[in-house]
């Protein structure tokens, strides 16, 4: 009996409401512990299409050279029979405004940027730009590659002399990317907006750094991405911080460089790009780099937060490449939430979602709000997800190299990839990744809808005991109330 006993009252802060932050406030939600989410953006992404038309199913990917004639194709139409579920497209800013819509607005605080954090034995503290000071138990870095919570956590560390050397190197940039979601297009301009699925087509530069892609998604819009492989460094720490992320930016020089390209769809390039809102239109700067350092004290990293990966292939996009219908379920209808893997590259919004499952499982384990218990809980969830995220980042190296790279070695690599590997290969390379499919282990596991095998995960203690104790509920629940007067933290 005491070995279930629920733990002391505790709150998490999230400090990042993107993809990964607000999946794991979602659970959180769901587990009914207190959390706030903190967001130094002023504004939501998103607000675009009702929920059923989020996505459109995919079932080839076709990539062509600079004169649109097709040199290869990724054939995902077996993808379903396989997983049991679609291969979906669908806009970030759709993705994004779906599970922000599944939390209480109260619970995130916009423009709140963190200046530093502090922690000890009884609790952790973050200080605002705008002066403020916020406590709780737990504090989680969803903020992204440059994220501030990650550098006040590496700031701590290294006074203490306990940061790896190798987490104190830069990050290293290889890519820039800009993408964009045009407004509705007329479907007699565009015919291909006509079709019940989704439209994937990439154009590999010749001769040029600058590569492209277009995907038609539902609400007869058009998302494009173009990516510029990078031969040095072309900007400070603090232009990458500054560009960090998706916010709109100067981007006009980019975009004169690759406007007249041709379209796969037809017209230019520059046709989309003019029917694309500014707001619509970002800059991010894709670098590779995995932190040895995922957690300490209090504080946990996910997402690109603890990695980052030029998650290329359709990160570009602007859209998330994933069969997400488990994780649609969850936050529509509540049902049991999986996350299924994307081929190489595109992998980051689904990483982040996936540490979220992951850490949310492992919090719901907490035998106590100690540091001892804390502590064994985040070493848990790196356990998990480690070797997972160095192999999707491993395979988007290779990925970026075969999509975008321009030197001879990786031509050469691309015409092999292209021209001697078997189809039924690169087929079953791809199918594999849905073998993992990270689930809710406090609440009962789906059934396998696909004839392919899913990986082994580990239980839940808690909610295996609960099951023996109370029966076959569908369900378990923490009761965990938080007192927003406590200071655990000295300021």
């Amino acid at each position: 009996m005491s070995d279930i006993a629920e733990i002391k009252p505790i709150h998490v802060m999230i400090v990042g409401a993107g993809l990964g932050g607000i999946m794991l406030a979602i659970l959180l939600e769901r587990m009914n512990i207190s959390y706030t989410v903190f967001e130094r953006a002023c504004e939501q992404l998103g607000l675009l299409e009702e929920v059923q038309n989020i996505s459109l199913p995919c079932l080839r990917m076709d990539i062509y050279d600079n004169k649109i004639e097709q040199i290869a194709f990724v054939d995902v139409s077996n993808y379903r029979e396989r997983s049991g579920y679609d291969f979906l497209m669908f806009a970030r800013p759709d993705m994004h405004h779906l599970l922000f819509s599944k939390i209480p607005p109260e619970k995130v605080l916009m423009k709140k940027r963190v200046l530093s954090i502090e922690q000890n034995e009884h609790g952790v503290m973050i200080r605002l730009a705008d002066g403020s000071t916020h406590h709780g138990d737990i504090l989680v870095g969803a903020d992204g590659s440059y994220s501030g919570v990650r550098q006040g956590l590496f700031k701590l560390m290294e006074k203490k002399g306990e940061l790896p050397e190798v987490d104190k190197a830069n990050l290293k940039m290889g890519y820039i990317s800009m993408v964009g979601v045009s407004d509705p297009q007329d479907p007699g301009k565009y015919p291909i907006l006509k079709e019940p699925t989704s439209n994937f087509s990439r154009v590999i530069g010749d001769g040029t750094p600058l590569s492209y892609n277009t995907v038609t998604v539902p609400g007869n819009r058009i998302c494009w991405g173009m990516t510029m492989q990078l031969d040095t460094t072309k900007a400070s720490k603090n232009i990458m911080f500054k560009n960090s992320e998706w916010g709109p930016e100067a981007n006009e020089s980019m975009i004169k460089e690759i406007r007249n390209f041709p379209s796969h769809f037809g017209g230019i390039i520059g046709d989309l790009i003019d029917a694309t809102p500014k707001e619509m239109i970002s800059k991010v700067f894709l670098e590779e780099k995995m932190f040895e350092t995922w957690h300490h004290g209090r504080t946990v990293l996910i997402g690109d937060g603890k990695q980052k990966a030029a998650w290329l292939f359709f990160e570009g996009l602007a859209t998330v490449d994933i069969n997400q219908h488990y994780l649609l379920n969850m936050v529509t209808r509540w049902v049991h939430g999986v996350l299924q893997p994307v081929i190489s590259g595109g992998q980051g919004a689904t990483n982040a979602m996936q540490d979220a499952v992951i850490l949310a499982n492992c919090l719901y384990d907490l035998k106590s709000n100690s540091p001892k218990y804390i502590t064994k809980a985040f070493k848990s969830y790196k356990e998990q997800r480690y070797p997972h995220a160095k192999y999707q980042m491993d395979k988007s190296k290779t990925m970026g190299k075969v999509l975008y790279g321009q030197t001879l070695s990786e031509r050469l690599l691309r015409y092999v990839a292209f021209n001697a590997v078997p189809q039924k290969m690169q087929d079953e390379q791809f199918l594999k990744d849905t073998n993992y499919r990270p689930i809710l282990t406090f609440m009962e596991p789906p059934e396998n809808r696909g004839s392919g095998p899913v990986l082994p995960q580990k239980p839940s203690w808690r909610y295996q005991a609960k099951k023996k104790q109370g029966g076959e509920a569908t369900e378990a629940r923490l009761t965990i109330h938080y007192k927003p007067d406590r200071h655990p933290v000295s300021v």
